[in-house]
């Protein structure tokens, strides 16, 4: 039997998206019991999840990229949320680790010129997620870079610095902020979230996954099943559900 021709096609699908733009722990994000993995499984056949985690990655790099990724003309309007979740790099001491530090000031001016850009192309406060970087376990994180031949290139104390500038931002444009840094530290010992003192571990991934979902949500809740439940396809005429 012939497929359909151009004629008796219905519209092209197009799949609503929640785009995930960050460093390394947007990019682990996918693996197996990762937050990313966890937000794309809660809203398969409602809306794509797009992994744009760029491991190493700090705001000034992100900055440039931005525009590359989003276009007006091609892509923004389908987007119904983007998390943006930097710091971790740019956090990084100046002396013991200058190419990926990004100053203080830089990095809330640089999550602002995001957020502009989006804005631009009609991405709206109301759509935009900000998430803080996560605190550093720093005995643990010293044992990594000891492996590498490197000194403790991070400090939690520093990371928080930048946290309270990334929730400062978000109060200043409008937009949703999850405060990673502080959420993680309600519970004293918070080492069993991070993997090696940076990233997150299984029990982070939930937690982040949780948590940004409750803030997701809501941005999510009207967009619908996309095609019809098997069952509602009518079987002796399949055009008249699916076209």
């Amino acid at each position: 039997m012939a497929l359909a021709g151009p004629g008796t096609r219905g519209r092209a699908l197009r799949w609503p998206r929640v785009l995930l733009f960050g460093d390394s722990i947007t990019e682990y994000s996918f693996q197996e019991n990762g937050w990313g993995a966890n937000l794309a499984d809660r809203l398969v056949r409602k809306c794509d999840v797009l992994n744009r985690g760029i491991s190493g990655y700090n705001t000034r790099w992100a900055k440039l990229i931005l525009p590359r990724l989003i276009t007006e003309s091609t892509s923004a309007e389908s987007i119904v949320a983007i998390t943006i979740f930097f710091g971790a790099n740019d956090s990084a001491l100046k002396e013991l680790n200058p190419k990926q530090h990004v100053p203080l000031e830089e990095y809330a001016l640089n999550l602002k010129s995001m957020i502009q850009y989006l804005k631009s192309v009609d991405i709206t406060e109301d759509r935009i997620i900000l998430i803080t970087p996560p605190p550093l376990q720093e005995s643990a994180w010293e044992k990594a870079c000891l492996a590498k031949g490197d000194k403790l290139n991070r400090c939690n104390a520093t990371t928080g610095e930048y946290a309270q500038a990334c929730v400062q931002v978000a109060r200043d444009c409008g937009t949703d902020v999850l405060d990673l840094w502080t959420l993680m530290q309600k519970n004293q010992d918070f080492s069993s979230y991070l993997s090696d003192g940076l990233h997150l571990s299984p029990k982070g991934n939930n937690f982040l996954a949780a948590q940004l979902w409750s803030r997701l949500e809501n941005k999510v809740s009207t967009l619908p099943s996309l095609l019809p439940y098997w069952r509602d396809v009518d079987h002796t005429n399949p055009e008249a559900s699916l076209l």
